[in-house]
């Protein structure tokens, strides 16, 4: 047992905490947001009342893209796939009645997340809280939208500026916050193998670190705040050895590559959520299995935080019954499976040392060639990346169709004349209210002080001055985000995928 260390130890193998689960539960996060702010926050009471412990918020496309919800791109996708925020307004009514000093939230989001982190900073300051004691993430992992996933808004390199200046402002501002959750979900749901999704979320990490490195930060100033979100796929023992395998390279890399010092700089702290690429819209109750096969993976792979997705997401919208039995499934985990009276049941197993070596080996492989390549952005910008995901998901889309591969439900043990249950449905006339919010805000703020808000931003951008304070500022006079957002593509410009 001595060989593969011990739980608390560099490189972290076997866990990041000496005891891991035994002094603490992970965080047991919903991922939530539909609609309007109204829906979402009643669902999010909901989930607090029956026990999550982190909030975890989903945005509709409109939001991602960085347009107001009266665009015209937006109409039919407003709070279909997550919730409309075009300003504080909304906001508020988001997080109404939740007190953000003491609930930790995840926000996932990306090209718009300096608006989104710079909103919520000024909901908490309103309830009265400290933004120095606040907790909670932010995606804000841009690489990833081009490699696999398509909500981006400018080029990459002023992307990243706006990811090097949420960096360096949120570490004065708001320390305890995580200002990036490097994700290698995406990846996985494109298609990638588990090595893939660990090599390519690595080399974006690489990418995020130089790129701060550059613009001037100590990597032991921003590092203990990064983050990491993965997927929990189906093969068990191959998820086990993923997680684990990831905590070592990176503390390796930390401290070999980046010269870190800080112990917290080295270890890797995770969020994982169950695959939606998993589920299957036939026999959805059978995805209730499959989810909980990938949570205990997560569990025994020492996740810090999870989401476990609902059985009907093949199908829509998780409705309530469906978010409770997934949130039911975690609360199983934690508290009846006695997994968790151990820091590391699975060390020292063969099985799953074999595969941690394994697919270190291959990261390593993959993350020398991109390095040879000239870095990730590089290999981004040539599809190299995509190209290598693409190529995984058509390899296990054949093995799936041939029968090679089997999925329950889908190419054996099919049901003959199955009946699909009722899906949450999103009521159309939401859209028009939130509509007419954002109408009202513009008719009753200064139009003045937002204009003069709006071109301060404007001029930030095309100075080499950090954007977060000019985004606060604009937020707070009730600027919309599609305002915002395209005060900086008049600046940066947007990205066309070649």
């Amino acid at each position: 047992m001595d060989n593969i260390g011990r739980p608390g130890e560099f490189p972290y193998t076997r866990g990041i905490y000496r005891d891991m689960y035994r002094s603490r539960l992970w965080t047991m996060r919903q991922y939530a947001g539909f609609g309007s702010a109204e829906e979402s926050n009643r669902r999010y009471r909901y989930l607090l009342s029956q026990g999550t412990t982190g909030l975890s918020v989903a945005f509709d496309l409109p939001t991602q893209m960085g347009l107001d919800s009266d665009h015209s791109l937006a109409a039919g996708e407003v709070g279909r796939v997550g919730v409309a925020i075009s300003s504080l307004a909304d906001m508020e009514v988001l997080f109404q009645e939740i007190p953000l000093a003491d609930v930790s939230t995840s926000m996932t989001i990306n090209s718009t997340a300096a608006i989104l982190l710079a909103l919520y900073g000024l909901v908490a300051q309103k309830q009265g809280a400290e933004l120095r004691r606040l907790s909670g993430t932010i995606q804000n992992d841009i690489l990833k939208e081009y490699i696999a996933r398509g909500t981006y808004i400018y080029p990459p390199r002023p992307a990243m500026r706006l990811i090097t200046d949420i960096f360096s402002w949120a570490g004065r501002e708001m320390p305890e916050w995580n200002t990036i959750s490097i994700s290698g979900y995406h990846i996985r749901e494109a298609g990638s193998t588990a090595a893939q999704e660990l090599a390519f979320t690595f080399a974006n990490a690489v990418a995020y670190i130089d790129a701060a490195i550059a613009a001037g930060l100590a990597v032991d100033s921003f590092a203990p705040r990064l983050s990491f979100f993965f997927n929990a796929h189906t093969d068990f023992l191959e998820e086990i050895a993923k997680f684990r395998a990831a905590r070592r390279i990176y503390a390796r890399l930390m401290r070999d590559r980046f010269g870190a010092t800080d112990a917290r700089s080295t270890m890797l702290r995770f969020h994982v959520q169950t695959a939606g690429s998993t589920l299957t819209a036939q026999q959805p109750d059978v995805n209730i299995v499959r989810t909980a096969i990938e949570a205990l993976a997560a569990v025994l792979g020492g996740a810090q935080s999870l989401h476990t997705n609902s059985r009907d997401e093949a199908l829509g919208l998780p409705t309530e019954e469906s978010a409770r039995i997934a949130l039911r499934t975690q609360q199983i985990l934690a508290h009846e499976t006695g997994v968790t009276h151990t820091a590391d049941p699975v060390g020292g197993s063969y099985a799953i040392e074999e595969r941690t070596d394994s697919i270190e080996r291959e990261v390593m492989a993959y993350l020398a060639h991109i390095d040879g390549m000239g870095g990730t952005l590089r290999a981004i910008e040539t599809g190299y990346i995509q190209n290598e995901i693409q190529n995984a998901a058509y390899d296990w889309q054949r093995a799936v169709e041939s029968g090679t591969r089997v999925v329950v439900g889908v190419n054996r043990f099919q049901m003959e004349g199955e009946r699909v249950a009722p899906a949450f449905r999103i009521d159309p006339a939401l859209e028009q209210a939130q509509v007419e919010r954002l109408r009202q805000v513009r008719a009753s703020r200064s139009a003045s002080t937002v204009a003069e808000k709006l071109a301060a931003l404007e001029q930030t951008a095309r100075t080499g001055a950090n954007l977060m304070p000019a985004i606060v500022e604009a937020c707070a006079a009730w600027a919309t985000v599609g305002e915002i957002s395209d005060r900086l593509r008049a600046v940066f410009g947007e990205h066309r995928e070649a």
